[in-house]
């Protein structure tokens, strides 16, 4: 056994992770223990092949190792899935700067090379995360890692496409998408809103039929070359007589009608409004009401076109200054305004983002209703269980989901289109030779991709075979795959993506296989700083996994998370709170090496009979808390769980258990397979140090022996009631005995006797008269005069004084008496001065008057103790 004083985690977590996966032991049949019919399949969430991991895949990937780790050790055939996403926007992005550095443009080369470059890319570097992930320990079937654009779930993600579209769930128009300049259509939920500050602009419209203008105002100036029409309310008696005439459009005069519509809010502003259908979701739907023109005044780039007159050319917000300053010179401005408005960004590059008519393939959202049917007869649930609302909510306001993205990284969009005859048709080849209606082979593909999230809905049954075709058969997956582990058991995931990727799983797994894909659903807050903010670089406050493993090991990372994970409430991470729970991993093993120092190694628990009332009492708490973390971990109460065994491990073993067996040393040999079976219960939470003190008190160590990963999983045994209530009373001797001492300054002295009141059995003698430091224990029913009591919760104790020195503390309690007398005769006569209570502040007043009656208070305490010991 090692000498060291300190658990050091570096010797053993690199060795012991490589040993764990080298055995199989992530695998479906790593436990060769699995009892038949119990299945557990949870998914892990795809992290991008851009992304390093951050503390939020930390708290995921810990939650959902813990739940992986105690199902397996349960017994239960154990698939944790993993892989990693091909994340479209992010991944192309990152290839086209490095490009850029080289001075070489992605047109340049064309979509082949391009996507050469980007493959290349994640090979070499695309899979960082997956390395990173081996740190924190997590155990998921590594041999079945898949990759969104592998050649399987390509398979898959053109079958799911083809039966949409075969079935009219998938159809093709001009929408009005949400546009990024840079990175093309976003979906609803890919656009971040941030409150900005910006200008209200009231811009002077000339009647054509008639002298004057009508005002309308606008936030964004430069899409007036695209207004179609100006609208009023046809109930407003202001503007009645205007109905059906016209405005003159400024600087480029094109002219417009004045409809009516009851979408115009009378109160607000003038009570005229632009409408522009290309360029504004509210104006595109009275576009279509009324019938009028769509008119597009900038490019997919952002550019201006002809339609904005000398203007054309230009990027749309740059223009905006040079367009409203003309405005002003020309006199069609009537007032400017500071506005504090919502601003949509791309939540991948920033840019503000546009809405924007253009081609577009949509999935209809009539393919949700099911799933949401489903979710709220009970089909699944979610933990907590709020998060059904607001799943709900979203569903109700359910849009056309686009999934068509202007990228070349990603799923190509399996449609073909024929040049000769005009035909569409979607296929599952992944190339097409002629058209099948013409037999044309003037043919061309789709330029666009998926969505990244079209292929991650697919991910809880697409990784277990569903439409893979016949690639990777008996390797990655088998025929069996699908019965056993879908629907899944468990998502756990963060509440951030519950309808970027969780709601559009349920949407396709109940579609496809006419289940929702996951029994329940836990999703988890945000891990925020100590001070409850944010974690940002600009902050300054981000908490980087990987270093904290480094500094504080893998499981105190893990733990701290694990005890931290309140369901529904954000984390407060701390470098406080990291260092407690290292502490904890140093507690275990100094318990370990105490157990060792008397006894070189130790049975499994089910091998011996446990016969001392030390080890009953501490195998009764055990059981106890093998009760309440099996309880809290089945209803994902992962903070419970973890204050349980940190409650007993550190509060009842370490504290007690082992103090109390310097007592009885026939104990140790109980107490050590005690020790090695609650390293099995804490397992999951802190798999590295618990699989060294395993082997280290088993006389072993992992290169020759099983491992702790594929041990039972502790079942709660019997509780012995009355030894617990036994103990109870000996260790409230023990603390109210040792808090009597201090009051006589005897605290770390022993003293030659103690009283106990009331009655407990002989053998309790040995434990309070070792620990408490007393020569002669007695017990007795009646109170002992002459001596220092103390009443703890369930025993009352008596110190007797003879025998005892008490000068020392008389002289110390006297001259503390003497000092606060002179406090309470200084503020009492500064109280009493009618001229100082007068024209003091009344807050040094109420100081004043609170610091008397704290010395009054000091002052009664010191006399009762100065009474007690005379």
């Amino acid at each position: 056994m090692s000498g060291d004083k300190k658990y050091n985690p570096s010797q053993i977590e690199k060795k012991f992770y490589q040993i764990w996966e080298e055995r199989g032991y992530f695998e479906i049949d790593g436990n060769k223990k699995i009892q038949k019919g119990k299945n557990f399949c949870i998914m892990m969430p795809p992290p991008n092949v851009t992304g390093r991991l951050h503390i939020g895949h930390a708290l995921t990937f810990t939650l959902q190792d813990i739940m992986v780790r105690y199902k397996r050790m349960d017994g239960y055939k154990t698939l944790w899935q993993p892989g990693t996403d091909h994340a479209g926007i992010a991944t192309q992005n990152v290839v086209e700067k490095q490009l850029l550095a080289k001075r070489i443009k992605k047109e340049e080369i064309g979509r082949e090379k391009f996507l050469e470059y980007v493959w290349k890319w994640k090979e070499e570097s695309g899979n960082a995360i997956v390395t990173q992930l081996r740190l924190l320990g997590v155990s998921p079937a590594w041999s079945r890692e898949r990759f969104t654009m592998d050649e399987g779930l390509k398979n898959a993600v053109r079958e799911a496409f083809v039966r949409l579209y075969d079935e009219g769930l998938i159809v093709k128009g001009n929408y009005l998408v949400n546009w990024c300049t840079h990175d093309g259509a976003l979906s609803d939920i890919e656009v971040e809103y941030e409150e900005k500050e910006g200008a209200l602009y009231h811009i002077r419209y000339p009647l054509v039929e008639e002298e004057g203008y009508v005002v309308v105002a606008t936030t964004r100036p430069e899409t007036f070359f695209g207004d179609t029409a100006v609208m009023v309310n046809p109930n407003d008696e202001r503007y009645k007589h205007l109905i059906g005439k016209h405005v003159r459009l400024p600087l480029i005069n094109r002219e417009i009608p004045i409809i009516a519509d009851e979408h115009v809010d009378m109160e607000f502003g003038t009570g005229v409004v632009k409408v522009t259908p290309a360029h504004d979701p509210n104006d595109y739907e009275v576009g279509k009401r009324h019938n009028l023109e769509f008119i597009t005044i900038f490019d997919e780039k952002g550019i201006l076109n002809e339609h904005a007159g000398e203007f054309a050319g230009l990027e749309r917000l740059e223009a905006r200054e040079k367009i409203v300053q003309k405005l002003q010179e020309e006199g069609f401005i009537e007032k400017i305004e500071p506005h504090r408005h919502q601003v949509g960004h791309c939540y991948r590059c920033g840019n503000v983002v546009e809405p924007y008519i253009s081609p577009q393939w949509f999935v209809k959202a009539e393919i949700a209703k099911d799933a949401v049917r489903k979710a709220n007869e009970g089909e699944t649930k979610f933990y907590p269980p709020q998060w059904l609302n607001n799943f709900n909510a979203w569903m109700r306001e359910l849009r056309d989901w686009c999934i068509s993205r202007q990228l070349w990284w990603g799923h190509r969009i399996p449609v073909w289109y024929c040049k000769d005859c005009g035909h569409e048709w979607a296929s599952k080849k992944e190339q097409e030779e002629k058209c099948p209606k013409c037999g044309s082979t003037n043919i061309y593909q789709d330029p666009d991709v998926l969505d990244t999230w079209f292929s991650s809905a697919l991910w809880p049954f697409s990784t277990l075979g569903w439409g893979n075709g016949d690639w990777g058969k008996g390797i990655k997956w088998n025929e069996t795959d699908l019965e056993e582990f879908y629907p899944n058991d468990l998502l756990i995931t963060g509440f951030d993506i519950l309808f970027f990727w969780v709601a559009r799983m349920m949407m396709m797994g109940e579609h496809f296989l006419h289940k929702l894909p996951f029994k329940d659903v836990y999703l988890h807050a945000l891990v925020r700083d100590e001070h409850g903010q944010k974690m940002s670089k600009s902050k300054g406050n981000v908490i980087d996994p990987i270093d904290t493993i480094k500094e504080y090991s893998a499981d105190a990372m893990r733990f701290t998370l694990a005890i931290l994970a309140v369901q529904g409430r954000d984390i407060r991470l701390s470098k406080d709170r990291l260092e407690l729970y290292r502490n904890f991993t140093n507690k275990l093993y100094n318990a370990a090496r105490f157990l060792q120092m008397n006894q070189e190694k130790f049975d499994d628990l089910r091998d011996i009979e446990i016969k001392t009332e030390l080890g009953r009492y501490i195998l009764s708490r055990f059981n106890n808390a093998v009760k309440e973390v099996r309880e809290n971990l089945d209803s994902y109460r992962f903070n419970d769980a973890a204050t349980t065994l940190y409650r007993f491990l550190w509060g009842e073993f370490c504290d007690w258990g082992i103090e109390l067996s310097k007592a009885d040393k026939s104990s140790i040999p109980e107490l050590g397979a005690i020790f090695k079976e609650s390293m099995k219960l804490l397992h999951p939470f802190m798999p590295f140090i618990t699989e060294s003190l395993y082997q280290m008190l088993s006389g072993t160590d992992l290169e020759s022996n099983e491992s702790i990963m594929i041990m039972e999983y502790p079942v709660a045994g019997e509780r012995d009631e009355a030894i617990e209530a036994e103990f109870a009373k000996i260790i409230d001797a023990i603390v109210t005995i040792r808090r009597a001492k201090a009051l006589i300054d005897m605290a770390s002295k022993t003293i030659p006797k103690a009283y106990i009141k009331g009655q407990m059995g002989d053998e309790a003698k040995k434990y309070i008269q070792k620990l408490a430091k007393v020569e002669e224990v007695l017990f007795t029913q009646e109170a002992i005069a002459n001596a220092v009591a103390d009443i703890g919760d369930e025993v009352e104790v008596f110190i007797p004084l003879e025998g005892i020195d008490l000068s020392p503390i008389i002289k110390r309690l006297t001259k503390q008496k003497e000092k606060v007398q002179k406090e309470i005769e200084k503020l009492s006569k500064m109280l009493s001065n009618e001229n100082f209570v007068k024209n003091a502040p009344a807050q040094v007043v109420e100081q004043n008057q609170k610091a008397l009656q704290e010395a009054q208070e000091k002052l009664a305490k010191i006399e009762e103790e100065l009474g007690r010991l005379s």
